[in-house]
């Protein structure tokens, strides 16, 4: 069995955009958020301990690439989407990624992000020393997408 290495950096990322298809909306809310040319594979919500914020990291294209991510899809003219993903920082330990997409604003969905945050922390019994959060709302046209991830590279 193949293992992955446990991911050294990160970045967070948001970004909406529209398409012909849900499918393309998704690919050009991937590309909009500057992870459209890499594998991403879908990961739960734990930060690996000492892992380095890098908001100008670049990731070598077709890397596979673990990501907590959340996205949502309308083909509902007018509808507001937004998708929301935040890291919850420890002082001295690993940290929590929480994801949310849903029918609401950019606010809402931070908002969200940041009451889960709390509450996996509490769950967890550790003290929550920092968040940093991503968030984007997007007016659907035809076809739309929100996405938020983080991505964990080597």
């Amino acid at each position: 069995m193949i293992m992955l290495p446990t991911p050294k950096k990160f970045f967070l990322t948001a970004a909406a955009a529209e398409g012909h298809s849900e499918l393309t909306a998704f690919d050009n809310a991937l590309l909009a958020g500057k992870i459209g040319n890499i594998n991403l594979l879908k990961v739960s919500s734990i930060l690996p301990p000492a892992a380095e914020y890098d908001p100008d990291l670049i990731i070598p294209p077709g890397s596979l690439v673990p990501t907590a991510y959340g996205f949502i899809c309308s083909e509902v003219p007018g509808e507001l989407i937004a998708a929301a993903v935040g890291v919850g920082f420890s002082a001295d330990t690993f940290g929590v990624i929480m994801e949310f997409a849903g029918r609401c604003s950019r606010d809402e969905a931070a908002a969200k992000i940041e009451s889960m945050l709390r509450e996996a922390f509490a769950s967890r019994g550790m003290e929550l020393k920092d968040i940093k959060i991503a968030a984007v709302e997007h007016r659907v046209e035809k076809v739309g997408c929100a996405l938020a991830a983080v991505p964990m590279y080597y």
